[in-house]
């Protein structure tokens, strides 16, 4: 009886032994899709020019706040101009291109189109303490009208500066926000479910 049981017990036990471990993936099997490492953006070399321009105060004025600061400026310059230099045509044109740029520079984005607009009257005002009337007012008029023709070149080099000063600005404004809509749709185009696997099943386009 023992040799009966113990030869049933044998042919009961596997006859070889499978070891368990990893294992290995089928060739049907789905692999969830990697996305992509986003590749690291080169850096930029800035010229010295504009890395010095960057380094200057950048307020924003209002349109109001950059007619009021190139008018004061210009009628300060023009005093100056009258004491030292005798009203020199030279001195105050020069002086009138940076003003102009500073107000094109400064005034805020919303208020870019009152730049070259603000620039010219400045210029205006700014020619009656050289202009070198005297007597009433229609003297003093006269002579201002005068001095504006004399100064006519650097009346049209100061608003041309200030003009493209600020189309430029209105120009790179307009690409920010167009950049700031792409990058916030292709955000919300990976945001939907399931827009990696579409992705990877889509393939890579071809030229």
């Amino acid at each position: 009886m023992e040799q009966h049981r113990t030869g049933r017990y044998q042919r009961r036990t596997p006859s070889s032994h499978v070891p368990r471990g990893p294992l290995a993936p089928s060739a049907g099997a789905y692999r969830a899709p990697v996305a992509p490492t986003a590749s690291v953006p080169s850096v930029r070399r800035v010229p010295p020019l504009v890395a010095a321009l960057r380094q200057l105060p950048s307020p924003r004025l209002t349109g109001l706040g950059a007619g009021l600061f190139a008018a004061v400026s210009m009628v300060f310059l023009g005093f100056v101009d009258d004491l030292l230099f005798d009203g020199s045509a030279a001195f105050f044109g020069v002086l009138f291109l940076p003003v102009s740029a500073a107000t094109a520079l400064w005034v805020r984005t919303a208020d870019l189109v009152t730049a070259p607009i603000g620039v010219p009257i400045a210029f205006a005002l700014g020619t009656v303490p050289v202009s070198g009337g005297t007597g009433g007012f229609v003297t003093q008029a006269m002579a201002v009208v005068t001095s504006l023709a004399m100064h006519a070149g650097w009346l049209y080099g100061g608003t041309l500066v200030a003009g493209v000063i600020a189309s430029v600005r209105k120009i790179r404004q307009m690409g920010r926000r167009q950049s700031e809509r792409d990058a916030a749709a292709r955000a919300a185009e990976s945001a939907r479910p399931g827009a990696a696997v579409r992705a990877a099943l889509r393939g890579p386009r071809r030229g």
